[in-house]
């Protein structure tokens, strides 16, 4: 088998993996700037594209925006290093799916306008709602921002043979630049080809190194997984069974739960997927735009299966875990071993598709909610001469301090398993935004005190759990990389157990938001109420409201 070469791949050739992703970079820029001319100036146009793509076309992009570096990266490496266990990823965001399309997708796009604010203030109190909307929404990008380029950095040391740290962080500066240069030239109506674009490719990529490894193997699944077991030797039937990552204590079998309720409450609290519902005409495609996302998501998530017991297989874990990046290097490697340097050229360059397209949605949400909600509803009460122009010139600036802190951010996380970061990012969102939402859409009682709580006591709550929690200091070293798993090496101030929140957070926030309107002197507004249900279920007075 070929082996890694002092941190690159051995016989790889960086300036073809470069120039494939330069081509790919240019295509793309060259849409967006295409498309961009199309658009008028105003803020729907930038924040929702008009509302101007089918359902197929949004149920696409929006597989593109949810199949994240952390889905081709980090579940293949999970998989390959974990078997069972690391395919409880692929289940869970699969699944959360199903919570998004029956609960939330039809209702919300009926119900707002650009943001989550939007629903979330329709009865309450503008101004403070707002505010604890788009502080989520922050929050939910920064987490979700730091797995991609976390991802960019490892799979860049891998494929360019950049063995400092300086250089991944270079290299990561480089991906937020064009991460912003997206957003400012294109808006939502760029970006959202970019996603087009981005799944295409990656799910015929995965599909194409899938049939190659299944064929490898007569077309056998058992026996691919049997060559896996193989290759770990005595420990290798851990890979069959559950617990290999998640059973070797009370705490880890804990864990589990808490990262799978995350996983499947979190889709439906997403900002950067619940914002893509408003790309579409009617309630009824954002209907389809979900089910076809759910059939493209769910053939992608069988191809990881096989990806990463091929990985496994072919690659061997004790050399994907010596790779930089580690587990997410299995995909990239697996590619190697598959086609030699061409097609790891080619699969490096869908990965970074992968993450510029998720990053590119992810910073416009997150100007986008800081300037629709904060700027135009909180600081100047919505009292702006020329809103739509000024409202898109603030998103702009705001979406450059986000690939800002999104690089720092990148360059912190460097090195950490990708998937493992989104989940957090999940369980923030399913923490904080999913029970406001579903309360504000299905409790006639629920108020402004209660959204707050809500809303902030569950981003608290979550981010202070991380913090002290093993994910950021305090897991011990480990013997084959020499370093320990934690975000800070050498520290150790953890007090919390579990790597992932969701067990304490998502059930405490779901809570506040129950004591805060039954504690509160706040009377719902009945009225608003009445009218927000007839146009979540009917989709009565929705055109006007977006024409406003």
């Amino acid at each position: 088998m070929r082996f890694l070469a002092q941190g690159g791949v051995e016989g790889s050739s960086p300036l073809l993996n470069i120039s494939i992703f330069a081509i790919f970079v240019i295509i793309t820029l060259a849409i967006v700037i295409r498309v961009s001319k199309k658009a008028s100036s105003g803020a729907s146009d930038f924040y929702t594209a008009g509302g101007g793509f089918s359902g197929p076309q949004n149920g696409i992009a929006i597989s593109g925006d949810y199949l994240s570096a952390a889905s081709f990266l980090g579940i293949a490496g999970a998989i390959a290093l974990y078997g069972y266990d690391g395919f409880l990823y692929s289940i869970g965001f699969l699944v959360a799916w199903l919570v998004a399309l029956l609960l939330v997708a039809e209702l919300l796009r009926n119900t707002g306008r650009y943001t989550m604010g939007d629903v979330l203030a329709f009865r309450m109190r503008q101004r403070p709602v707002r505010a604890a909307a788009a502080t989520s929404t922050l929050a939910v990008s920064f987490f979700y921002l730091l797995a991609q380029m976390a991802g960019a950095g490892g799979l860049v040391a891998l494929l360019l043979d950049v063995k400092s740290k300086t250089g991944q962080s270079i290299v990561i500066a480089i991906v937020g630049a064009l991460m912003i240069a997206y957003v400012l030239i294109g808006g939502m109506r760029g970006t959202t080809w970019v996603q087009i674009i981005k799944a295409v490719l990656l799910i015929v990529g995965a599909g194409v190194m899938t049939l190659w490894v299944l064929a490898l193997s007569g077309f056998n699944l058992s026996a691919l997984m049997g060559d896996a077991v193989a290759h770990v030797g005595s420990a290798g039937e851990k890979l069959l069974a559950p617990g290999a990552q998640y059973g070797k204590s009370g705490t880890t079998r804990l864990d589990f739960i808490s990262l799978g309720l995350a996983l499947v409450l979190g889709t439906a609290g997403l900002p950067h997927i619940l914002m893509r519902f408003y790309t579409v005409p009617t309630a009824k495609e954002a209907r389809r735009s979900v089910t076809w996302a759910i059939w493209l998501i769910g053939i992608f998530y069988l191809f990881t299966l096989v990806l990463g017991y091929g990985a496994g297989a072919i690659v061997g874990p004790d050399a994907i875990k010596k790779a930089p990046g580690a587990a997410n290097s299995a995909a990239p490697l697996l590619a190697y071993e598959l086609g030699g340097t061409v097609l790891l050229g080619l699969i490096a360059a869908v990965a970074f598709a992968t993450i510029l397209a998720v990053v590119a949605g992810l910073t416009i949400t997150a100007s986008a909610s800081f300037a629709h909600d904060i700027y135009i509803n909180v600081i100047k009460h919505g009292q702006v001469q020329d809103e739509q122009h000024t409202e898109v010139k603030i998103a702009r600036r705001t979406a450059v301090v986000i690939g800002i802190v999104a690089i720092l951010g990148g360059i912190l996380a460097n090195g950490q398993n990708i998937a493992f970061l989104v989940a957090l990012a999940f369980a923030v969102a399913a923490s904080a935004n999913l029970p406001t939402i579903l309360y504000s859409l299905f409790w006639k009682r629920f108020n402004t005190n209660g959204a707050l709580w809500s809303i902030y006591g569950g981003l608290t709550i979550t981010l202070v759990l991380i913090i002290f929690s093993p994910v950021v200091s305090g897991k011990p070293v480990d013997p084959a990389t020499g370093r320990s798993n934690s975000m800070l090496q050498g520290v150790d101030f953890h007090w919390f157990p579990l790597d992932n929140p969701g067990l304490i957070s998502i059930p405490a926030s779901f809570l506040l938001g129950y004591l805060g309107t039954v504690l509160s002197k706040d009377k719902a507004n009945k009225e608003k109420y009445a009218e927000m249900e007839v146009r979540s279920l009917t989709g009565v007075g929705v055109e006007k409201a977006v024409q406003h």
